[in-house]
């Protein structure tokens, strides 16, 4: 039997009291290690952090929290090639994937602590400008934005094991708030051993990092009306944590991440260059990860004219792409997280194959250096629509998401439509733009702006420089409306309005200009 990783609640590290659920390689199919967490006293770990962690945070200003996190940056450097060995056996990344896991998370850290340095010796944020209440002008209202009393906890999902903890937690500390994070099982390994690196090398304080891996049974049962909760996953388990007492009863703060079907939008009028990156694009979001990304390309809308240049060159660089093992040199694409992803990933694409043309499987390629039997590798499928709004297969194309490997290309007579088509899948986290006329794509970014948490707009003239439909910036928001599930994240500093609580003080304008602006 592998070893059992142990948890770190309560300023100690403590193992499981079963036998533990088994990680295993998606490709070698060898286990791994093992998590649990059962017999762990959740009440004490929470309350530990809150108190403990919680109240060194908020002894510090903004700068000194920016200071913690360029130290955990550092450790998290120093231990990038361990990250990358785990992520290769856990996640089944090839290193471009891994490097978007771990690097990603790495950076986002650090711009974290760059913003955090200039927010300088402050022990609060100020909410806009002082409003007056009064004729005179001497009574006034100042909204100030104080760290929260509570503790965050963040149950995550299994893609990004590393990026998904931190760019969770670098503005939570930042803002003051301990971190409590339950990693999705199947990919568990990385996130603790993080976790394990950062509270070995002393850099933040006791309670402040905290992780429990296994079961999620009871952890929404002690959280308390100060916490806050952060959840990225299926929209089925977000439902059933917004309806939790927790959040029902107790009012935690929630920020809930789900489903989105995201396009990939064509203008009209447009030359082989656009379409081109609209292609590679599209390619690059279907093999990354392999496809296993919330952003990921799901639905590619190109103009009926365009509609057989479009398939041809997305077709390929499909064609170009080698699926199997990736510790093979040659392997551009790795495998799914598990057994149970594939399982689903196949479902889902039998059902679309039921509604849609099949314009490339990958599937008749064989699998580099890895047997199809043991391995979870998914080869790429592109499915194709000959009416997007109507007729058999509209519905299922614009509302089913399949985690994996696959998209559809989408034919639309104009503009109005094709903005009409990305608006069908309900709320998503981005959808790109590609064309070169600066008018006309702003003017469809506008518009798309209201069901998009992210509008990436892609010309010729930054086809080298733009930082890619599924990336996620630090700089900008990420999360998005309806099905995608309402909630946002980083965004630069906005992230920290999130585990900041507003307070409206009301008082003269001399007790308004006593406000110590930093810490003692």
């Amino acid at each position: 039997m592998s070893d059992l990783l142990p948890n770190h609640l309560a300023g100690r590290w403590q193992a499981g009291r079963g036998a533990g659920t088994a990680l295993f390689d998606p490709v070698l199919g060898t286990e791994l290690v093992r998590v649990d967490n059962s017999g762990l006293d959740l009440e004490q770990g929470f309350e530990f952090a809150r108190r403990q962690g919680g109240g060194a945070l908020r002894a510090m200003s903004y700068a000194q929290r920016a200071g913690l996190l360029g130290a955990v940056q550092k450790v998290l450097q120093a231990g990038r090639d361990a990250y990358y060995e785990i992520s290769t056996a856990n996640s089944g990344t090839v290193q471009r994937d891994t490097a978007i896991d771990v690097d990603g998370a790495i950076y986002t850290v650090g711009v974290y602590a760059r913003l955090g340095a200039a927010l300088g010796e402050r022990a609060f944020l100020l909410d806009e400008a002082a409003q007056s209440l009064s004729r005179d002008g001497a009574f006034q209202s100042q909204h100030l934005l104080v760290p929260g009393r509570g503790v965050a906890l963040f149950i995550n999902a299994f893609n990004f094991p590393s990026w998904g903890l931190w760019e969770k937690a670098a503005p939570a500390l930042l803002s003051g708030v301990p971190v409590i994070v339950k990693p999705a099982t199947a990919t568990a390994w990385l996130t603790q051993r993080m976790v394990a690196d950062v509270i070995e090398a002393g850099v933040l304080p006791p309670g402040a990092l905290s992780v429990v891996c296994g079961s999620s049974a009871g952890l929404l049962d002690a959280l308390r009306g100060f916490d806050f909760v952060s959840f990225t996953g299926s929209a089925h388990t977000a439902s059933l944590i917004r309806s939790h007492p927790a959040v029902a009863e107790r009012s935690v703060r929630v920020n809930i991440e789900a489903d989105s079907l995201n396009s990939a939008l064509l203008l009209p009028g447009q030359d082989d260059a656009a379409l081109q990156l609209l292609a590679s694009e599209v390619v690059r979001e279907m093999s990354v990860k392999s496809g296993q990304k919330c952003t990921a390309i799901r639905r590619v809308l190109v103009p009926e004219s365009r509609l057989g240049d479009a398939v041809q060159a997305i077709v390929g660089g499909l064609r170009e792409l080698r699926v199997g093992n990736p510790r093979n040199p040659q392997a551009s694409m790795g495998s799914l997280v598990s057994r149970e992803q594939k399982d689903a990933v196949l479902r889902g694409m039998d059902e679309l194959r039921r509604h849609a043309t099949v314009l490339h499987d990958g599937a008749a390629q064989p699998l580099l250096d890895a047997d199809p039997e043991t391995s979870c590798c998914v080869a790429p499928l592109l499915l194709g629509l000959p009416d997007a709004a109507a007729g058999d297969g509209a519905r299922e194309v614009h509302e089913m998401e399949v985690f994996g490997p696959v998209a559809t290309v989408l034919p639309y007579r104009d503009t109005a439509q094709a903005v009409e088509l990305a608006r069908r899948g309900g709320g998503s986290l981005v959808a790109s733009l590609y064309g070169s006329d600066a008018t006309e794509l702003a003017q469809a970014a506008l518009r798309l702006a209201d069901s998009h948490g992210r509008v990436h707009v892609v010309t010729p003239q930054v086809a080298q420089s733009h930082t890619g439909h599924g990336n996620v910036m630090p700089q900008s928001l990420h999360g998005g409306p309806g099905r995608a599930g309402g909630g946002e994240e980083l965004g630069g500093l906005r992230a920290l309005r999130f585990y900041h609580r507003r307070s409206a003080l009301q008082a003269p304008g001399a007790v308004l200009d006593a406000l110590p602006q930093g810490i003692d």
